[in-house]
């Protein structure tokens, strides 16, 4: 990469000479012919030079170069063949193009001896001016591909040098680093290294000689490296004798053991390993020495186990024909074993095809139903292979409460739910399921107890019970509706009667009484049928904030404050206009139990996964004789109230699943509403 980067370089520069001017020498000794010649070669990319004799030719040889040379034949002292010849005997400049130009010497001979003293061309005056124009032009550049040619070849050279200089610095590098790093895995390692020549003189030797071997290194240096081995030790004396050093060259590079001799004239095992190199033409050996004391006591410790191993082995084998006979003993009690879970699988059979309910297990790792009971089948209508081939979620477990598919991975117990047959009823049950492993497979055993005939009783007498409390409720309104009733009809016996007309004041309360009954018989509709609310998944927060203006205005016409606390719920299913009513009725309440100067708080919060709103005035309180009535048609504490607020309130909640609790003391009362997750 850096050679062609240097190469691109020169090409730069080889670029920046072809737009230098080109130097022409032109040599004629009369100046009207040199004017001739330079308003025909006349050019801004040509520097004419002009010489009216070869010796001041020769001159402007000497400090300049030219591409070309244009020499006249005929002139005094020095000819132009003299000028030539003496052109091409210089070095520096016998390659430069000569073109002469003649109009006396036109023979034969002389143009033969214009081209034996270097010319490449002979031109007789009067000449072409066009034609010699375009001589020159290929001529100069001849000349700037030759001075191209030379910078891109002096480029290269100074390429390839400075390449083959990376290398050997590089090298060097290289050199330098291997011989730290051999100096350094030589004074850390362990190993004891020695180097030695052919007549087993000790050359050199690392740092670890001293701990293993006593001696300092001017100490080993020229020492014999058999002196430092023995050829065996009897009852742990060593012997005189030591290793040959024929035995140590023969050895190759093959590692054996040996017995080194200390200083000390103590002894150790050794390993030692040799290799052999050639250095300037001298054989050098380089002897690895590994103290092998730990490796041979490891290897005694390894016999004594074995024969601890052998004694324990023969121990083991005793108990293990102890162990033999527990395990048939053992293989007895698991044929029992098996052949009682063999009966047990049997009464689950019977169980699971007999059972009232309709059971299923189905693997959640393949989504397909694995077994089903004949009650299942006869519900459904669909058989198992039918079920494998539907999407359990579209016919199966869709729970009541918030319309979503039951989730077979987490266990329920009674959970109420609806399923669609295979003629396209769709039937009410209750749902348990339980986790359970199949031959290794995560399965679910679903477990469904039909109900849709009780649902169907416990409308019936939800519907009976409603026209029951209807009726009573027809006596309170009755009550309720005669007395503006009485009002009005008095007032009227007294207008047929008078003629004069009533006064407004008259009129006035007879309309007041009109409209009470007619609030009242308004509310008790809202309470009496059977509303479908219209949810939808919003967030109860933005209700209460749409809403709270209202309330704010409420409380601060009577001298009262209300304040928000809402913190972040997610949302749930709700009808706007009931959730709006819920919470105008009970926030008025409070603002009414409140004197002036008291403050309602409205707060929301997550807990348990339910979202619970709650709407706290600084009241006096409920008497725990009036919390039992709360919610009671008709029942009110109020002298303008109708007693149908709070029961519209727990009509709602009840369709929206949610439970309404009422803390109260003297400093206050809270109604809670928890909407059920």
């Amino acid at each position: 990469m850096k050679k062609s980067m240097q190469q691109k370089n020169c090409t730069v520069k080889i670029d920046s000479t072809s737009t230098k001017k080109v130097n022409i020498l032109m040599v004629d000794d009369h100046p009207e012919n040199l004017l001739a010649l330079e308003a025909v070669l006349t050019s801004p990319n040509y520097n004419l030079v002009s010489a009216t004799s070869g010796k001041q030719a020769l001159k402007y040889m000497l400090k300049q170069d030219f591409a070309v040379i244009l020499l006249d034949v005929q002139m005094p002292g020095l000819n132009g063949f003299e000028t030539a010849k003496l052109i091409k005997m210089r070095e520096k400049t016998k390659n430069i193009p000569i073109i002469f130009i003649t109009a006396i010497s036109q023979d034969v001979e002389h143009v033969h001896q214009g081209y034996s003293v270097g010319a490449i061309d002979y031109i007789f005056k009067p000449y072409e001016p066009e034609l010699l124009k375009q001589k020159i032009k290929q001529f100069v550049k001849i000349h700037q591909n030759h001075e191209e040619q030379l910078i891109q070849n002096e480029a290269e050279k100074t390429a390839e040098i400075q390449e083959i200089n990376e290398k050997l610095d590089l090298t060097t590098l290289d050199l330098r680093r291997s011989e730290a790093l051999a100096k350094v895995i030589g004074d850390t390692i362990l190993d004891t290294i020695v180097t030695f020549d052919t007549y087993g003189k000790i050359l050199s030797v690392n740092k670890a000689i001293k701990s293993m071997f006593g001696y300092s290194y001017e100490e080993v240096v020229d020492y014999q490296i058999g002196s430092l081995f023995l050829i065996d030790t009897v009852e742990k004396e060593a012997k005189s004798k030591q290793i040959d050093m024929s035995f140590i060259k023969q050895a190759g590079e093959r590692v054996f053991e040996v017995i080194a001799l200390r200083k000390d004239k103590s002894w150790f095992h050794a390993d030692i390993q040799v290799g052999k190199t050639t250095v300037e033409g001298h054989e050098i050996f380089v002897c690895t020495i590994r103290d092998i004391t730990e490796r041979k006591q490891m290897e005694e410790d390894k016999k004594q186990k074995y024969i601890d191993m052998e004694t324990i082995v023969q121990e083991r084998t005793m108990e293990l024909l102890i162990a033999n006979e527990k395990l048939k003993t053992e293989i007895v009690e698991r044929k029992k074993i098996a052949e009682h879970l063999l009966a047990s699988q049997e009464r689950f059979k019977k169980m699971f095809e007999s059972s009232p309910n309709l059971l299923a297990i189905f693997s959640l790792d393949d989504k397909s139903f694995i077994d089903v009971n004949e009650r299942w089948i006869e519900y459904t209508g669909y058989s198992n292979e039918e079920l494998n081939s539907l999407n359990l979620g579209l016919l199966y477990c869709i729970e009541e409460s918030n319309c979503h598919y039951q989730d077979l991975q987490t266990p329920s117990r009674n959970q109420k739910i609806t399923y669609k047959t295979k003629s396209g009823q769709i039937r009410s049950g209750l749902l348990s399921t339980e986790l359970i492993t199949l031959h290794s497979k995560q399965c679910a055993l679903i477990v469904v107890t039909d109900i849709t005939d009780r649902v169907l009783l416990e409308n019936e007498m939800a519907r009976l019970d409603r026209l029951n409390l209807i009726g009573e409720m027809a006596a309170g309104i009755a009550h309720e509706i005669r007395n503006p009733m009485t009002t009005v009809h008095g007032f009227l016996q007294v207008a047929k009667s008078s003629r004069d007309p009533l006064k407004l004041e008259i009129v006035d309360l007879m309309l007041d009484e009109l409209n009470r009954a007619n609030s009242i018989i308004t509310e008790f509709l809202n309470l009496a049928k059977n509303k479908v609310s219209d949810k939808k998944s919003q967030s109860i927060n933005n209700i209460i904030e749409s809403l709270f203006p209202l309330i704010q205005a409420e409380a601060l016409r009577s001298s009262k404050e209300a304040i928000l606390d809402l913190h972040e719920c997610p949302d749930i299913y709700l009808d706007e206009k009931e959730i709006r009513q819920i919470i105008l009725n009970i926030a008025l309440n409070g603002l009414d139990a409140m004197t002036p100067g008291g403050e309602l708080a409205i707060r929301t919060y997550t807990e348990n996964k339910d979202v619970v709103l709650e709407i706290q005035d600084q009241g006096e309180g409920i008497s725990p004789d009036i919390i039992e009535k709360i919610g009671t048609p008709f029942f009110t504490t109020k002298e303008e109230g109708t007693g149908l607020g709070l029961a519209i309130c727990y009509s709602v909640a009840e369709r929206h699943q949610a439970d309404i609790y009422i803390t109260t003391g003297d400093t206050g009362t809270i109604f809670s509403i928890r909407f059920n997750s």
